[in-house]
C-alpha cells in the first residue's frame, strides 16, 4: 500500500546530506506549532502577478516519477507566471531524514504527496507549518481526508488524493461482485477468495467494520491515544471472522502473502482479491478481467471499514519563503489532483474533482469503498499499533490463542508503549 511504504525506502542523514547539499532551501529556526484553534477558510484565487524579487523553491516529491513529471510541468507554468523558479525532486526519505536536511538548511519548502500517517512525527518535531487562511475551503473537500491532515482542530498539510483497500471481482468467474455478505462468502467457498490476511492495514476493514476501532475518534478526526478498541466485542468478532476464513471456510492458508493472492487472481484461480488502486496497472498489463466494487456489508449489518490513506503535501516551517510556498500550493491543487487520476490512479480529495473518475473504469470503486472508512490515525503513537496488532492477528489465524486472548495481549503492549511516549 501506497501509504506505508514511504518510511521503507528512507536513506541514512550522511547520505541525504550529501545528495542535497547546495540544492535545498535555506532554513530558518523551528517553529513549534502544537496548538490548537479552528480556523474559518475561504477559497482566493491563486496569484499570477510577478513577485517583487523572484525566489526559488524546492519541493520533494514522494508520488511516482511519471507523477512528479506532471507536478513539475505545472510547477512550471506558476514559476513562469510569477516569475520565480521551482524545483521538483523525487524523494523517499524517511522522518529522521527530513529533520536533519531541514535543520542543516537543505530541506524543501513544500513536501508533496506525503502519506498522511506519517504526520505525526513531523507535526509533534514542529516541522510542519499550520495552513493559513484562504488555501484551502475545508468544504470543498472529501471529510475522511480534512480529518486526516488536522491535529487538535489545525490543519498542517492540504489533501491531494486519497485511496482504500476494495474488491477485485474476476470477470471469468463471477459476472458481478455480490453486495450481501451471504452471497459473498458463499462465492468465495466456491470459487475462492485471498488476500494478505495477517496485515493490518488489509484486515482492518473487517475489525472496523464489525465494531472495532484503533483510537477513540474524539470528533473532528481528533483521536484519543488512550482508549484503544482492539479488544471491543467488535473487534473481537472482527478476529473471528478472520479465525474463519482461514480455519472454517479454509478460504487462504494462514501463511497467504500478498505475491500468493495476486498470483492466484492473475491466474484466474480466485474470483477475490482485496487490495488497492497500486494493483490495477499489473492485472491490467497481464489481461485480466476485473472490476473494482465495495466489499459487501459485513455480518453485523455495517460496512466494511477500511484505512483510508491521504496523500498531502505541506509547507516546512524552516522555508525562508513560506508566503510563496502556499501560493504554489494552491495553483498546484488547482491543476495537479485531476490529472493524477490517470497518470497514478488516484481519487482526488476535492470533490469538484470527483468528474475526472468518470473515464476511469476502477477508481469509483475504490471512492466507494474510501466512503465507508476511517483515516488512518495520524498521530504519533499509531507507531505503537503495528507490530503488536500484527501479532494479534497472527495468534489468531494460526489459533495460538482465542481473539480475546490475543486482542487483550495486544491492547496491553499497545497501551504500554504509548504511556511510554507520553
Amino acid at each position: 500500500m501506497r501509504t506505508r511504504k514511504w518510511l521503507a525506502g528512507a536513506l541514512t542523514v550522511l547520505m541525504l546530506s550529501f545528495a542535497l547539499a547546495g540544492c535545498g532551501s535555506s532554513s530558518s529556526s523551528q517553529q513549534t506549532q502544537n496548538q490548537g484553534g479552528s480556523q474559518q477558510q475561504q477559497e482566493q484565487p491563486t496569484q499570477s502577478t510577478p513577485s517583487k524579487e523572484p525566489v526559488e523553491l524546492t519541493v520533494w516529491s514522494h508520488l511516482t516519477t511519471p507523477e512528479v513529471e506532471v507536478v513539475q510541468q505545472v510547477a512550471d507554468e506558476w514559476a513562469a507566471k510569477t516569475g520565480n523558479k521551482v524545483t521538483v525532486l523525487e524523494d523517499q526519505t524517511g522522518f529522521q531524514e527530513y529533520a536533519a536536511a531541514a535543520t542543516a538548511g537543505q530541506g524543501p519548502d513544500i513536501m508533496y504527496g506525503l502519506p498522511h500517517d506519517n504526520l505525526g512525527p513531523f507535526w509533534k518535531a514542529g516541522l510542519l507549518e499550520p495552513v493559513p487562511d484562504g488555501v484551502i475551503n475545508d468544504s470543498d473537500y472529501e471529510q475522511v481526508t480534512i480529518n486526516a491532515v488536522s491535529f487538535e482542530g489545525q490543519k498542517f498539510a492540504v489533501p491531494i488524493s486519497y485511496e482504500a483497500v476494495a474488491l477485485f471481482y474476476n470477470k471469468a468467474l463471477v459476472s458481478e461482485p455480490p453486495t450481501e455478505w451471504d452471497d459473498f462468502l458463499a462465492l468465495a467457498q466456491e470459487k475462492g477468495f485471498m488476500y494478505k490476511v495477517k496485515d493490518f492495514y488489509f484486515t482492518y476493514g473487517f475489525i472496523a467494520g464489525s465494531g472495532g476501532y484503533v483510537f477513540k475518534d474524539k470528533g473532528g478526526g481528533n483521536l484519543d491515544p488512550n482508549d484503544v478498541g482492539l479488544a471491543s466485542e467488535g473487534a473481537i468478532a472482527g478476529l473471528q471472522l478472520l479465525s474463519d476464513f482461514v480455519n472454517k471456510y479454509h478460504l487462504m492458508p494462514s501463511d497467504v502473502d500478498d505475491n500468493m493472492a495476486k498470483a492466484e487472481f492473475q491466474a484466474n484461480n480466485i474470483a477475490f482479491y482485496l487490495s488497492g488502486s497500486w494493483d490495477v496497472k499489473g492485472f491490467e498489463d497481464a489481461g485480466v478481467d476485473f472490476g473494482i466494487a465495495p466489499m459487501p456489508k459485513m455480518p453485523s449489518g455495517q460496512p466494511f471499514t477500511p484505512f483510508v490513506g491521504v496523500q498531502c503535501a505541506f509547507v516546512s516551517a524552516d522555508s525562508k519563503h513560506k508566503e510563496e510556498a502556499w501560493d504554489l500550493v494552491k495553483y498546484l491543487q488547482e491543476n495537479v489532483p485531476d490529472k493524477l487520476v490517470s497518470v497514478g490512479n488516484r481519487i482526488p480529495a476535492q470533490k469538484s474533482m470527483a468528474s475526472a473518475l468518470e473515464s476511469n473504469k476502477y477508481l469509483p470503486g475504490f471512492a466507494e469503498s474510501a466512503k465507508n472508512g476511517h483515516p488512518m490515525p495520524n498521530i504519533p503513537e499509531m507507531s505503537a499499533v503495528w507490530t503488536p496488532a500484527a501479532n494479534m492477528i497472527d495468534l489468531v489465524v494460526t489459533q495460538q490463542a482465542t481473539p480475546e486472548q490475543a486482542a487483550q495481549q495486544a491492547v496491553q503492549a499497545i497501551n504500554e508503549a504509548v504511556a511510554a511516549m507520553q
